[in-house]
């Protein structure tokens, strides 16, 4: 039996607040399903599970928060026994259990403690019940109804034990009933802010930055992009920026100093590169989730998932293996007409790279001062894993990469 626990969904999150399972009791899951929601500083993020098994018994209730590393539920594994899970109930850890007295205070967790539970009843069995508030649905039911705006408490479920499926989502809209309004968004600006505060001035504190700038020509790289987009529609069109993120998962691979994490026994680096890419929240607010396997998925494939990333990051609906998985961070300012941008390291990465705005200036090229489309790169680097030298190779190699665009 094992234990699904509150995942940890960055440096600066201590606890989340469970708002929804997504599976019931007695569910089959695998490792990558999404399993419930879980509301962080950040918004509501959709937490995966990484084994595969049998959702045995939930531990912690809706609305309950509970520090990172609690068991949230129980994971029977194939195969074994249901009966065994009755030894998993000692290994509890005191935390997860409310009203009982820790032996270790668990460390302001949350504005408030935990409501009182009633002292560990013994549940006669692990019947599926929905969540108090709300309707039981699939993953795939829930995801169709938020884009759609459908108000899945009016609708009735076909799937097992009343469950909404897909097909009553699809259902209703193609029937006459009136969407209703789509619900929050669970984005709460305010504890964003506190949750970015917390995040910089940790890193701050404790990582040694370095920086290093360099104007990279992106010519070659605009006229590709418009050679590629001019008989495309909107949606298959490519950005720049994917370009720029392209050729930044390229470099890093090839200097794996700048793409990993520092903690506590030193620096490990990652094994892949997964490009942690800066939105802004309208309103106000950032979060940088992670663009996976940036250096190796092909180019439309990467611009449809980089399109899908920002969609549910300005939504509030990440999922928990891209606010963890990140190795290093690209941060550009678009076309805000701002020079140059010195970014701050998202804790524990090493590395975070500015792009700023490209736009015209004077370059000497075969001997001639001629205009060209520039753009300032700026590295910042945690010391403790790289120094200058390595660095500077690292932003040349960008440079090297964006005049070769078909080579990305």
């Amino acid at each position: 039996m094992g234990l699904y626990r509150m995942p940890s969904l960055g440096a600066d999150m201590e606890a989340g607040t469970l708002v929804e399972w997504l599976v019931a009791p007695g569910a089959a899951v695998s490792r990558g399903d999404v399993v419930a929601v879980v509301e962080t500083q950040k918004g509501a993020i959709e937490i995966e599970i990484f084994e595969t098994g049998v959702l045995a018994r939930r531990l912690v209730e809706v609305g309950e928060t509970v520090p990172v590393g609690a068991p949230l539920a129980e994971i029977r594994a194939p195969g074994e026994a249901a009966a065994e899970a009755k030894g998993a109930e000692e290994e509890r850890p005191a935390e997860t259990v409310a009203g009982k007295a820790p032996a270790e205070p668990a460390e302001a967790i949350a504005p408030a403690p935990p409501p009182e539970r009633p002292p560990s009843p013994a549940p006669p069995s692990p019947a599926p019940a929905p969540a108090a508030g709300r309707p039981r649905a699939s993953p795939a039911a829930r995801r169709l109804a938020e884009a759609q705006g459908v108000d899945l408490a009016g609708l009735r479920g076909s799937g097992p034990g009343g469950a909404i499926a897909l097909a009553d989502v699809e259902s209703a809209l193609s029937g006459p009933a009136a969407p209703a309004p789509r619900r929050a968004t669970g984005l709460d600006l305010g504890e964003m802010r506190k949750a970015i505060a917390a995040a910089m001035a940790r890193s701050k504190r404790e990582i040694p930055h370095y920086y290093l700038s360099h104007e990279v020509d992106v010519g070659a790289a605009r006229d590709w992009v418009a050679a590629r987009n001019a008989d495309l529609p909107p949606a298959e069109r490519f950005l720049l920026g994917l370009l720029l993120v392209r050729a930044v998962a390229r470099a890093a691979g090839r200097y794996p100093e700048l793409n990993g994490f520092h903690e506590a026994g030193g620096f490990r680096p990652a094994e892949a590169v997964h490009v942690g890419v800066a939105v802004a929240i309208r309103g106000g607010g950032l979060v940088a989730p992670a663009l996976h396997e940036a250096e190796t998925r092909p180019l439309p494939e990467l611009m449809a998932a980089f399109r899908d990333l920002v969609a549910r990051a300005r939504a509030g609906r990440l999922r928990s293996s891209e606010m963890t998985d990140a190795t290093i961070t690209v941060s550009s300012l678009g076309e805000r007409g701002v020079d140059a941008l010195a970014g701050v390291i998202y804790p524990p990465q090493v590395a975070l790279v500015g792009v700023g705005t490209p736009r015209e200036r004077p370059a000497v090229v075969d001997g001639a001062v001629v205009p060209r489309p520039l753009a300032t790169l700026t590295l910042a680097a945690d010391h403790r894993a790289s120094d200058g030298h390595r660095g500077a190779l690292f932003l040349a190699e960008i440079a090297r990469l964006m005049q070769e665009p078909d080579s990305l």
